[in-house]
């Protein structure tokens, strides 16, 4: 066996590791996370319909279409995680027939990308108009008549778990893009 094709499959088996690990950690951030987001929009949904719940809800509109887009588009940055752990038990392989190129692993990094970044703006686009409807509430005007209190300008508990499960969301696709940029990196050095 020459020098090269030695330090060909040190550098082969050092990066089929960087896929398994990575891989696995971006795996298990992102499920963690999404599944919290994802219990969390659920019980928002049975909870809202109940009557008496606040006719401007956040719940009601587009915000929790795009969180629930957002929440779609992690389950892909899921599974491209979980396909970054099958690429480094190729690598792995023993047989070289199994070893996938270097082309088609930079597509499904690239892949990886961009899924990411599509799931993080639509999650930022549903951030941004469940928290613009929740701040609308805050500070529209009461009208004065013989009730002083408004119940629906109360900003609930429920409604700050959505602000919550979007930011979970949110963090779970950076992890996904940090995985996949690092990853990037060292296939392409």
């Amino acid at each position: 066996m020459s020098v090269d094709s030695q330090s060909s499959s040190s550098r082969r088996r050092a990066i089929a590791q960087a896929f398994r690990l990575t891989g696995w950690i971006s795996f298990w951030i992102q499920l963690v996370l999404g599944v919290v987001s994802a219990i969390i929009v659920l019980l928002f949904a049975v909870f809202s319909q109940r009557p008496g719940s606040p006719s401007n809800n956040p719940g009601n509109g587009l915000g929790v279409f795009l969180a629930v887009c957002g929440l779609v588009t992690l389950g892909g940055g899921i599974y491209l995680a979980f396909r970054y752990t099958r690429i480094g038990r190729q690598l792995l392989s023993s047989n070289p027939s199994n070893h996938p190129g270097k082309l088609e692993t930079v597509q499904i990094l690239r892949l990886g990308l961009m899924v990411n970044l599509i799931g993080m703006l639509l999650t930022l686009l549903g951030a941004q108009a469940i928290v613009g409807t929740l701040v609308a509430r805050s500070i529209s005007p009461q009208a004065i008549t013989t009730q002083l209190f408004d119940p629906n300008r109360i900003i609930s508990g429920l409604d700050m778990l959505v602000v919550q499960a979007n930011t979970n969301t949110v963090s779970a696709h950076f992890a996904g893009l940090v995985g996949s940029i690092w990853l990037l990196n060292r296939v392409t050095r």
